[in-house]
């Protein structure tokens, strides 16, 4: 052999036993003990288990779940449970859902029953619609007949969205193309009630910004007698619109083209209306002159089908009105109006109580968000949850218990915990919640509060689901209980996990976590790793199951990193008005700023940390906040993965960033200074940009820019794009376990665990 050969095996043997064990190809492990991304993201070892969907049967009977069929290949059975006994019985067999001529049965994606649970409505053959699978086909299952029919008549494959059935049960309403129909079940003729529906509009569904941000897909209601539809109307006709091109799939690009309103942009023009069910004029209720710079986010029939009530919100969204529209001649009364110096939060339901002369309502009016129950008759206003605590969200009312379920934290932000009041104004309070499970706890409960699944899991420890009686929280039995998970858990080589508070000053104080390596010794130094979310929409200091974001910091603390989160003010944390609403006209501002304080304060209280391997990461708002914090603090981080981040706010959509920083023309300053390309110029250290080109959310354009800004700046950095991906980063085969294993590389490369 010669010299150079020699010396050329030398080296690739030396380098082949120096490569740790998480980067090798074959990633196998005989030491179950230690995470990789194989395991993670590849294997799915560390799967939650499945459950469900569960629906809760409306007379409050029982429910109902999906569950393999013994009998059918590939096929699943729809089975009913009595929740006191536990009773078992298959409603609808596999079997039933046969199509005719068909060999295999209906895939379900979905499914929803009628009132009196005589009919099944399955959604089935769905397809993608920007976030969730909201368009497919729709069947109908006559439990009594046993007949299964297909909706929708000639209606293409995979075009038909939220079918609904009829307060009756004899007719689905859908929408097809951007126009409502109505189909009876018996005979199956169809009346189409619109016939305007186009690309420019919209009818029964929305637009791209409404879905997004006020989570807006199914846009029609029954009425309670069935008599009536009540529906929204977008209008996209001079929205500026976003082009996405997809170069993966053909031989020449594919272009899709959306209305997409970048801050300070015009909307669509929005509208709600009513119609008869049988056709005929729809009835528009106009409550403003100027429905481009109004918002509608949520709408219901009132209790007596008499009234469609709904939230109507100006461009600025910081007065939200709660409007009630006559449906005989149109008339509009105002019932509530709820106001912010800052923003005001869209009321994701609202609960009507006394046979619908009130409903419940929460607000931070008070400085904390709380229930209100506000007469219908004479806006009369009762608080029924006071204290200085938030109330997170309404999860059910009991009336004849007297009392409305919520989730709040009083003492601690980071826990979820469920709570009662009484309707009667009094303000007795109490918690439901068992007082020894820490961590947090969710409920989906039965249409009369008696029964509900329970959801509990904690940081590192994930869920568990139970049936649970109310109002004593008495558990009947355990739906799923993650068992083998949490024995490949206890596997792992421990790593010690602590929640704690940071100041940083002027009485503010920060919540985080932090996870160390095993055998941690505070005598040697370690690198830190930041994962930052910072914006309004979002929390990461949560005790709560984490999934794959936690296994991934468990597995780079394995590996010898400190990684930590911290929560700035501005995140949606249970801890009050002022602070949620104290980086309105700011956002990437003071949140980078508290960010960097609390980082600083904590290399200050911890010499275990080395000052000079300080890394952030994050993603979309966290991208962002990234991006803000080694542009702007460069001397105090060192690495930076910044996935799929806005780079300049006024790329983003209206309703998101003007809630936040009010119009681009009255807050240019603002614009300028929380938009990461304006402190590009300031990078030091090393950074890794991760985009796909097609997330029709936060623009591949960000990237794009901010890599032209970085050029011309001479600055260095590494960009990974995952082609045609959305803002998920998930589609495409091993794109997950691809996507994590380009983040620990990187991380080894320019963070080392060793100095």
């Amino acid at each position: 052999m010669s010299q150079v050969r020699y010396w050329s095996a030398v080296l690739g043997l030396f380098l082949l036993l120096c490569q740790p064990p998480f980067l090798r190809s074959d990633e196998k492990l005989s030491d179950r003990s230690l995470l990789t991304v194989d395991r993670i993201f590849g294997k799915e070892e560390f799967k939650t288990q499945d459950w469900g969907p569960a629906v809760w049967l409306k007379d409050g009977s029982g429910y109902t779940t999906l569950e393999k069929s013994a009998l059918v290949k590939d096929g699943k059975d729809i089975v009913r449970y009595n929740p006191e006994s536990g009773q078992r019985e298959v409603l609808v067999a596999a079997s039933n859902l046969v199509p005719r001529g068909e060999s295999r049965p209906l895939a379900i994606q979905d499914y929803a029953w009628s009132s009196d649970t005589s009919k099944l409505l399955i959604f089935t053959n769905t397809k993608r619609v920007w976030r969730k699978e909201t368009r497919g086909d729709y069947w109908v299952f006559d439990l009594k007949r046993r007949e299964l029919k297909k909706l929708g008549g000639s209606a293409a494959p995979s075009t038909m969205m939220f079918a609904t059935f009829s307060p009756d049960g004899r007719r689905v309403a859908y929408v097809c193309q951007n126009n409502l129909f109505v189909q009876s079940i018996d005979n199956l003729r169809i009346t189409r009630l619109t016939s305007d529906g186009s690309d420019k509009i919209i009818n029964g569904t929305s637009d791209w910004v409404y879905e997004e941000e006020f989570g807006l897909r199914n846009g029609f209601r029954w009425s309670p007698d069935g008599k009536f539809i009540a529906y929204w109307q977008f209008n996209t006709k001079g929205v500026p619109e976003f082009t996405l091109i997809n170069n993966t799939d053909a031989l020449y690009p594919k272009v899709t083209t959306f209305a997409y309103p970048k801050a300070g942009e015009v909307n669509s023009a929005c509208r709600v209306g009513v119609i008869r069910a049988t056709g005929g004029k729809t009835r528009w209720f106009r409550p403003n002159t100027d429905p481009r710079n109004n918002y509608t986010p949520r709408m219901e029939w009132s209790k007596d089908g008499r009234h469609v009530v709904f939230q109507h919100l100006n461009r600025l969204q910081n007065t939200n009105l709660v409007i009630q529209a006559d449906v005989r001649n149109g008339r509009l009364q105002t019932l509530l109006v709820d106001r912010d110096d800052a923003w005001v939060e869209v009321v994701e339901d609202w609960h009507w109580i006394e046979n619908g002369r009130r409903f419940l309502w929460l607000s931070e009016r008070d400085g904390w968000q709380h229930i209100y129950a506000v007469s219908r008759a004479t806006g009369q206003i009762t608080l029924l949850t006071p204290g200085a605590y938030d109330v997170i969200r309404i999860a059910g009312v009991d009336e004849k218990l007297g009392c409305v379920y919520f989730i709040a934290s009083p003492d601690n932000p980071t826990q979820r915990y469920l709570y009662r009041a009484t309707l009667d104004g009094s303000g007795r309070v109490e918690r439901v919640s068992p007082e020894d499970q820490p961590g947090t706890h969710s409920y989906e409960m039965s249409p009369d509060c008696h029964w509900a699944f329970h959801t509990h899991s904690r940081f590192g420890q994930p869920p568990v689901i139970e049936l649970v009686r109310l109002p004593e929280h008495k558990v009947v039995r355990v739906l799923v209980d993650n068992a083998e998970l949490s024995a490949r858990l206890a596997e792992l080589k421990p790593c010690s996990v602590e929640f704690f508070r940071v100041a940083i000053g002027n009485g503010v104080q920060l919540d985080a976590w932090c996870i160390k390596p095993p055998d941690f010794d505070p005598s040697k130094r370690y690198p830190l790793l930041v994962h930052v979310y910072g914006e309004p929409a979002g929390t990461t200091v949560a005790d709560v199951w984490g999934g794959e974001n936690y296994l991934w910091h468990t597995m780079l603390a394995q590996q010898g990193y400190v990684v930590m989160s911290i929560d700035n003010r501005g995140t949606a944390t249970p801890r009050g008005h002022d602070w949620r609403k104290s980086i309105y006209r700011q956002i990437g501002i003071l949140a980078s700023a508290d960010q960097a304080a609390a980082t600083r304060e904590i290399l200050r209280e911890r010499p275990y940390l080395d000052a000079a391997r300080v890394g952030i990461w994050g993603w979309s708002g966290g991208g962002s906040m990234s991006l803000n914090a080694i542009f702007r603090y460069p001397d105090l981080y060192q690495t930076a993965i910044a996935i799929a981040f806005v780079a300049d706010e006024r790329l983003y959509d209206t309703i998101y960033q003007e809630r936040y920083m009010g119009l681009p023309k009255d807050n240019a300053a603002g614009y300028r200074d929380g938009s990461p390309i304006t402190f590009a110029h300031q990078l030091k250290g090393n950074l890794l940009l991760v985009y796909g080109t097609g997330d029709d959310n936060c623009h591949y354009q960000n990237c794009e820019l901010l890599v032209n800004e970085l050029i011309k700046q001479h600055k260095q950095f590494s960009l990974v794009p995952y082609p045609n991906r959305t803002h998920a980063i998930r589609e495409g085969d091993n794109t997950r376990r691809h996507l994590f294993e380009t983040l620990t590389r990187y991380l080894r490369e320019k963070l080392p665990a060793t100095p």
